[in-house]
């Protein structure tokens, strides 16, 4: 005879199985998904995140590198000089203080802007 204790736990699920409450579930018996994806810890959040429309922020370090690469970007497309110098006098302002003090994230691995052969390319460019 084996007499079987039931937790209260036990029983309250007991009970709703009884009650049907498990059938018909959303996406029971169904493969997990994204199950055989490379291992993630974070897949979860990163699921959520994209269901949620939202996003994480970077760490200081990768925000600077980003912003550092659009500044270059932006200073590609400026028309005048002044603008070019403008643009990348910031960002390398920005780059100084990113490597002086430390900053959160994997290294920051930039150095300042050299602006001058950065405008003897931009000259020649049509």
């Amino acid at each position: 005879m084996t007499d079987r204790f039931e937790t209260l736990i036990d029983r309250q699920i007991r009970e709703a199985q009884e009650r049907g409450e498990f059938d018909n579930l959303p996406g029971a018996g169904k493969p997990i998904p994204d199950r055989n994806e490379a291992a993630d810890e974070l897949w979860w959040v990163k699921r959520k995140l994209a269901e949620e429309n939202l996003s994480m922020p970077l760490p200081p370090t990768l925000a600077l590198r980003k912003e550092a690469y659009a500044a270059l970007a932006k200073a590609r497309e400026t028309t005048t000089e002044a603008e070019v110098r403008r643009i990348l006098e910031e960002i390398n302002e920005k780059i100084i203080e990113g490597n002086r003090k430390a900053m959160s994230g994997p290294p920051l691995n930039l150095m300042p802007y050299d602006i001058e052969e950065f405008l003897d390319e931009w000259r020649l460019t049509p």
